[in-house]
C-alpha cells in the first residue's frame, strides 16, 4: 500500500497535505481508490464552500460503486481540480497527484487530530 510519510490521513480514506501558503490539498488515498477500481465521475465541491468537519465535501464514483469523499477539518473549498472532474481516471493513475480540492482550514491546530501514515496503513489494515 503506497502511503507517504509527508501527507496525514483520515480514516476514511482522505489524504491531506498542508501548503506554505495556509491552505490544504485534499485528496483520496491510493487504497481508497484501489478499493473503487476505475473511476468514471468525480463531483467536487463549490468553491466558497463552507465545510464541517467530516461533512461530505465530494462524491467519487467507480464502475463498482459511489463514495463519498469528506472535509478532514473544519474550512472554505478555495480551489477545484478540475482536471480530475474531466479526466477521472487521473486519480487512478496517482491518487496523491490527482488532488481534489483545496481548503482554508478554521484552524490549522485540527491538523494535529489527523493520522499520519503509520496510523493511517494500520487502521486501513482493520
Amino acid at each position: 500500500m503506497n502511503v507517504p510519510a509527508t501527507l496525514k490521513y483520515t480514516r476514511s480514506h482522505e489524504w491531506v497535505r498542508a501548503e506554505a501558503n495556509g491552505t490544504i490539498t485534499v485528496g483520496i488515498t491510493d487504497h481508497a481508490q484501489e478499493l473503487l477500481g476505475d473511476l468514471v465521475f468525480i463531483d467536487l465541491p463549490d468553491v466558497g464552500e463552507v465545510l464541517v468537519a467530516e461533512q461530505e465535501a465530494a462524491v467519487v464514483e467507480s464502475v463498482k460503486a459511489a463514495a463519498d469523499v469528506y472535509a478532514p477539518v473544519a474550512g472554505t473549498v478555495t480551489e477545484l481540480n478540475t482536471a480530475v472532474a474531466d479526466a477521472p481516471e487521473l486519480v487512478n493513475q496517482d491518487a496523491y497527484a490527482a488532488w481534489l480540492f483545496r481548503m482554508k482550514p478554521v484552524d490549522v491546530a485540527d491538523l494535529e487530530t489527523l493520522l499520519d501514515a503509520a496510523e493511517y496503513t494500520a487502521s486501513a489494515a482493520e
